[in-house]
């Protein structure tokens, strides 16, 4: 009996498929995201949760409450929580920065993009045409795949810092002239014209947080499912499996 009859056999013996033995064995595991960085990552989408929702209530306000004016504080409520989220996502990203000057490689891939490299961009080309179902499997990747990068950098990190610089405009105004958010990020209202625009900017801004907050979930199911590596499970352990 040869080595792979005699595997089959064992196998059949325990109850257990071989073909799924040896998958097993071929799946090997890298440590990518440190810890500094999982934990920032689900605390800044709690954030970003709780800005969508609120945000979308104070752009378009709950129809008016019974009783007495007096006896309700939930427009007082929603924005508390939505100033408090937004410090939450401004100090949470100085963080993420100073990781990334600390931490692994894999830590400064959401600030950097390597667009003087032809080798980046053929593989964007890849991974554009494996999410256009034009290829039957993309490449490996330990960290972020090109799209991924390209995608975390211009839909989340450049826009990130334009909805912090918008948002504490803003609360500036409420805060008044000598407060640190006017000093700050006051230039950001002339510049856009008058506060009606930069809440009108902000606003919008929002729904395109909301649109690539759900392309991001859509395609890190997607490929957990098709892809060639472990993606969210990744996110809470740190270490990126990896499949033939």
């Amino acid at each position: 009996m040869n080595a792979r009859s005699t595997s089959a056999a064992a196998g059949d013996a325990t109850g257990t498929d071989p073909s799924a033995v040896a998958r097993g064995a071929s799946i090997k595991s890298v440590y990518v995201y440190e810890a500094p960085v999982r934990l920032w990552h689900w605390i800044n989408a709690t954030a970003i949760t709780v800005l969508c929702i609120t945000g979308y209530f104070i752009g378009s306000p709950l129809p008016t409450m019974p009783g007495e004016a007096s006896a309700h504080f939930l427009m007082g409520y929603i924005r508390f929580a939505h100033f408090t989220a937004g410090y939450i996502l401004a100090v949470g990203l100085i963080g993420r920065i100073y990781w990334a000057i600390v931490g692994n490689h894999h830590a400064r891939e959401l600030f950097t993009l390597p667009v003087l490299s032809l080798a980046y961009w053929k593989e964007v080309i890849t991974m554009l045409k494996w999410y256009a179902f034009l290829i039957p499997q993309p490449s490996q990747y330990v960290g972020h795949n090109p799209m991924a990068r390209m995608a975390m950098f211009c839909g989340y990190f450049l826009f990130t810092l334009f909805m912090i610089a918008t948002g504490f405009a803003m609360y500036g105004e409420g805060l008044g002239m000598d407060s640190w958010a006017s000093h700050l990020f006051g230039w950001v209202i002339p510049l856009m014209g008058q506060s009606q625009d930069v809440h009108t900017w902000h606003h919008l801004g929002m729904w395109g947080m909301v649109i690539f907050v759900t392309l991001h979930v859509y395609a890190a199911i997607r490929e957990d499912i098709m892809g060639r590596q472990s993606i969210i499970s990744t996110m809470v352990s740190g270490y990126r499996t990896f499949k033939r």
